[in-house]
């Protein structure tokens, strides 16, 4: 067997078959959803790590 491709004829080693339009969008469909856009930080509560690195408050000479 053979496929055609941009580069020209290609042969099949014996037993694969071609990938299709339907096994290309099967992947698609099974991939993780990802965001269509950057997404910022959350730094906020809980989550905000520089809020959570006081640690100058535990130094010597800043409390009275």
């Amino acid at each position: 067997q053979s496929e055609p491709t941009p580069q020209g004829e290609q042969m099949l080693v014996p037993g694969v078959r071609p990938v299709t339009t339907r096994d290309r969008l099967g992947l698609l469909i099974d991939a993780p959803m990802r965001p269509r856009a950057a997404q910022k930080p959350l730094d906020v509560g809980l989550f905000d790590e520089a809020a959570r690195n006081q640690l100058d408050r535990f130094q010597r000479g800043v409390l009275p």
